[in-house]
């Protein structure tokens, strides 16, 4: 694990670094470029971003112009705003079009802190994720950041990308896989899969290593493309193990939980473990990250916890 960066500066380089490669890439934001990051890009090529102010639901539908102009809009915000109080423009004038919009939002879960329940997205990828022609990507570190922002610019349509705001170390590589629809096996085991998602990730690695000491065999799965969401490996590994525990820094529902449930209905056998770590059905709350992963039981011990709870069944 190194190189250690916000989410949201990755996100800043990769917008530029897409930048000096592509034209007609066009960043706009929202008021917020210094929080968002927008802003690299914004000092690095300042006639193709565009401040619309705080009014995001005229961001998305300048986004929207853009694409239909040939261009491709990468329209920044906070997540609870994008993502909230953009989402009719989002579904009738991005998706419902299949328009080439790219929507990066930061400052996603509870880990944006003091800022408290009502400006912490808990619901923003099961919004996305229930919206037609939508693709839905949440890194898990700064190098899958900048591979999901490339990634994200040859798809001809929508895509909602989830941008952390706290440092995160690097837990892949450059030759780890990334591919939009896929999952990655991170850890082999036999006993338990821990499927995980964005910042939680580290700590289900940090949980596998707890479990590896008491015996028991955990296997590690990132999950960087919620939709599409790869069904067929979550079944495959399902088949391989006692049970799954799911790890979101997300509402319970809507989120990778739903994903995974809605992959495995009338598969699993009788006895099957199936254990969920996210934020249950509540708000937020004001608090430093650490402290509310701690309160909202989201930790690489709670994550452990469910692990051991389906590895002593008999």
């Amino acid at each position: 694990m190194s190189d250690a960066k916000s989410l949201r500066v990755a996100y800043g380089e990769a917008l530029v670094e897409l930048g000096t490669k592509n034209s007609k890439v066009v960043v706009l934001d929202a008021d917020l470029a210094h929080a968002t990051m927008t802003s690299m890009f914004a000092d690095r090529y300042p006639d193709r971003f565009f401040n619309y102010g705080i009014a995001e639901q005229n961001l998305m539908s300048a986004a929207a112009g853009f694409a239909h102009s040939g261009l491709i809009p990468f329209a920044s915000t906070f997540a609870l705003f994008g993502a909230g109080r953009a989402y009719e423009i989002i579904r009738n004038a991005i998706a419902y079009n299949n328009t080439n919009v790219k929507i990066a939002c930061s400052h996603s879960g509870i880990s944006v802190g003091e800022d408290g329940g009502s400006h912490q997205s808990i619901e923003d990828i099961g919004l996305m994720r229930l919206i037609p022609n939508m693709t839905v990507l949440v890194p898990c570190d700064p190098i899958e950041m900048k591979k999901a922002i490339a990634a994200a610019a040859t798809i001809n349509g929508p895509v909602y990308i989830r941008v952390a705001r706290p440092v995160v170390s690097n837990i892949t590589t450059e030759d780890t896989q990334f591919e939009i629809g896929k999952v990655v096996t991170l850890r082999e085991g036999t006993d338990v899969a821990l499927i995980s998602t964005g910042l939680m990730t580290e700590r289900a690695l940090h949980a596998a290593l707890m479990l590896e000491k008491e015996g028991i065999s955990t296997k590690v799965v990132n999950v960087h493309s919620l939709k599409p969401f790869d069904v067929t490996t979550i079944r495959q590994i399902a088949k391989s193990v006692k049970g799954i525990v799911t790890a979101e820094e997300h509402s319970v529902i809507g989120g990778l939980a739903s994903a995974v449930s809605e992959s495995l209905v009338g598969t699993l056998p009788q006895g099957f473990g199936f254990e969920k770590v996210a934020i249950m059905d509540t708000f937020g709350k004001s608090g430093k990250p650490e402290d509310l992963f701690s309160y909202f039981h989201l930790t690489a011990e709670d994550i452990a916890n469910k692990a051991r709870s389906i590895a002593r069944r008999k």
